[in-house]
């Protein structure tokens, strides 16, 4: 006896059954022979209706969530302070600061302004250098004017500069406004170069 064997029972019963002795089920009417046997054609298709405005939703109906992402609320806060915010520089060492200035000078003046073709600390963009005795740099400077399109990128970039210095702690960078800046504070060498002269 193979496994499918009782396939071939289950065929041969099948085929000792009368067909006739089977009740016979009533075939469905087709659609044409009711609507001719009720003494018409087809029946008329009803025409649509005006179609039913769907009731509103409620905000509460929606699964949708906005991300928090969207809310203008969060953006509307001050951006929070990081340590390197709240560096605090104690008062001028002078030691450190002598055995330091110089090196900050040469890193700083690796620093330009896109649009002039002269160094910051040449400008005279650089007030103050103050090294405390834990090596922390409080660099004072300013720029040209406050409209200044990289009043954001020369701080920054001379703050990186200055903090990557092996002998430096950290850094922080503060722009001032007084005295106001002007082209006396240039050096020889720049008001050359920028042909005042």
């Amino acid at each position: 006896m193979g496994v499918f064997s009782f396939l071939s029972d289950l065929a041969g019963s099948k085929k000792d059954e009368d067909p006739a002795a089977a009740p016979a089920v009533p075939a469905a009417p087709a659609p044409e022979a009711i609507g001719r046997a009720e003494g018409g054609g087809m029946p008329p298709a009803q025409a649509p209706g005006p179609a039913q405005p769907s009731p509103p939703q409620s905000p509460s109906d929606t699964p949708f969530t906005p991300p928090a992402a969207w809310q203008a609320e969060p953006m509307a806060q001050p951006k929070p302070e990081t340590t390197h915010d709240k560096l605090e520089v104690g008062p001028l060492d002078p030691d450190q600061t002598a055995a330091l200035q110089a090196k900050i000078v040469e890193v700083i003046k690796t620093v330009f302004d896109p649009e002039i073709p002269v160094d910051i600390y040449e400008l005279g963009l650089i007030y103050d250098i103050i090294v405390d005795a834990n090596r922390n740099v409080l660099v004072n400077m300013t720029l040209t004017s406050p409209a200044c399109p990289s009043a954001q990128q020369l701080p920054a970039e001379v703050k990186f500069k200055v903090k990557n210095l092996p002998e430096v702690t950290d850094a922080r960078v503060e722009v001032v406004w007084e005295p106001a800046w002007g082209k006396e504070r240039m050096s020889e060498a720049a008001k050359l170069t920028l042909g005042f002269f």
